[in-house]
């Protein structure tokens, strides 16, 4: 295959495949590393995309730390990135793999939200509709209990949430900062403030655990600006419904990689909050 013959349209569906496999490993090693506090986890995954981000910017003769100008959103988009990340991998500790995923993947709907709230974009009847469906969606998965069981769950919902106001920063941003200053910056800023928090919880790691964070970090970036790419060749609306294959992989790992599936009532769940998507994607088109 001839990279270069193709259209834009399917450069972007390649790389955000890649960007939604890139994520589903990056979860895999993050569970795989055992029980280590998520900040020691959020530094590991972070540390590697700075590295990566750095190189780039390096090599592009770009600039770090973003214009004077965009610093306030830059810093909002790295504090809520920071929480997000945090969250997802506390709920992927303590959930089955593409449950954990699959709430996080609740966030495009909260971007909705967040635009009209903060950025002023219309919303209408057919997206609060899909947005609706998606939260019903999401009871199958958290199944309420008043019980402690619930809490990785509503953490998980959180971790969406979170990311949600970190992607409508990034929308806001436009094209006032380059991808990779962003990443550099959240990564950076992600780096510096969960330092002192894993050093206050640290836990000693094998070598195992160490290899398993470091390949958690290199997945991260591989996710990262893989999603980044999809979107330089292809807008949103076009190709955003591909990011779903995250579920099929993070079942297939999880699976493979822990013998375990989602029940009945979390595939029902992956059902409808996939249906509210595929609405929302052909109403976008």
């Amino acid at each position: 295959m001839n990279f270069s013959k193709l259209s834009n349209r399917s450069k972007g569906i390649i790389f955000i495949i890649m960007s939604a496999f890139g994520f589903a490993m990056m979860s895999a090693f993050v569970k795989l590393s055992g029980d280590l506090p998520s900040f020691q986890k959020t530094f590991f995954r972070n540390i590697v995309s700075v590295a990566v981000a750095f190189t780039l910017i390096l090599n592009h003769k770009g600039i770090f730390f973003g214009k004077r100008e965009n610093q306030k959103i830059l810093i909002f988009r790295s504090v809520f990135g920071t929480l997000g990340i945090i969250f997802n991998y506390y709920s992927i500790d303590r959930l089955v793999l593409s449950d954990a995923n699959m709430l996080n993947k609740l966030s495009p709907f909260f971007v909705i939200i967040f635009s009209w709230l903060f950025l002023k974009e219309n919303i209408n009847l057919k997206q609060i509709l899909a947005i609706v469906v998606a939260f019903i969606g999401a009871l199958f998965i958290i199944k309420p209990s008043f019980n402690s069981e619930i809490i990785p769950a509503i953490i998980g919902v959180l971790g969406a949430v979170t990311a949600a106001a970190a992607y409508t920063c990034v929308r806001s941003l436009g094209k006032k900062e380059a991808p990779d200053t962003i990443v550099f910056y959240f990564s950076f800023f992600s780096s510096v403030v969960t330092l002192p928090l894993m050093l206050l919880s640290y836990k000693p790691m094998n070598i195992t655990q160490f290899t398993y964070l470091i390949l958690a970090g290199v997945f991260a970036s591989l996710g990262q600006f893989g999603i980044t790419f999809a979107y330089k060749y292809a807008p949103a609306k076009e190709i955003s419904i591909f990011d779903y294959t995250n579920i099929i992989f993070s079942a297939i790992i999880s699976l493979f990689l822990f013998g375990i599936l989602p029940d009945y009532l979390s595939i029902i769940g992956y059902i409808i909050i996939f249906i509210a998507s595929l609405y929302m994607f052909i109403f976008n088109k």
